[in-house]
This record gives structure tokens, C-alpha cells and sequence, in this order.
């Protein structure tokens, strides 16, 4: 019984501190602070540079995760042509092997 009021303490703590903090660009100290002077400021225009920041920073994270995709596919190209240069002499020494042992 004892666990019920430590989990509801626990909810109560979580949603008093959801409460508090306000949206980013809604003025100082509201999760948006600190960001310069128009998002110190907040209203419209602090929400707006909250949101271009935002989008100034996901299409930077999609930038990094396209250019990480092309590496891997590089690399993939690379290995591929390892492999077909080892199978090419491979078969080589597979061949010099047979031919002595033809003349045996």
C-alpha cells in the first residue's frame, strides 16, 4: 500500500514540473531564455526565432544523416570491390594449385 502514494507523489512531481515550464520563446526563464534578446523578449516574434532555430537545427541533423548514408554507401562499394578482387585471386591460386598438380 505504502507504493500507491510514492507513484502518485512521483506523477504529481512530473506534471507540477511540466506546468512550470512555459514554450520555447515565451520569454525568459520559460524554457526559452537566454536565447538572445528577441527570445528573452517572447511573444510571437521569441516563438518564431524558437521555431526557426528548431528548423535551423532538424535540417542540419537531416544534412549530417544524408551524408553518413552516402559514407556508408561508399563504403559498402568499397568492400564489394575487395570482395571481387580477393575472389579473382583466389580463383588464381585455385588454378596455379591445379595446374601443378597436373604436372605431377
Amino acid at each position: 500500500m505504502q507504493r500507491v502514494p510514492m507513484i502518485i507523489s512521483r506523477n504529481m512531481a512530473l506534471t507540477s514540473h511540466v506546468r512550470m515550464s512555459g514554450e520555447p520563446g515565451s520569454g525568459s526563464g520559460k524554457g526559452g531564455g537566454g536565447g538572445g534578446a528577441i527570445r528573452e523578449a517572447g511573444g510571437s516574434f521569441g516563438k518564431m526565432e524558437a521555431a526557426r532555430e528548431d528548423q535551423f537545427f532538424y535540417n542540419q541533423q537531416k544534412e549530417q544523416l544524408q551524408k553518413l548514408r552516402e559514407g556508408i554507401h561508399d563504403e559498402i562499394s568499397f568492400h564489394e570491390e575487395q570482395i571481387k578482387r580477393h575472389q579473382e585471386a583466389i580463383n588464381r591460386h585455385k588454378k596455379r594449385i591445379t595446374d601443378m598438380e597436373k604436372e605431377e
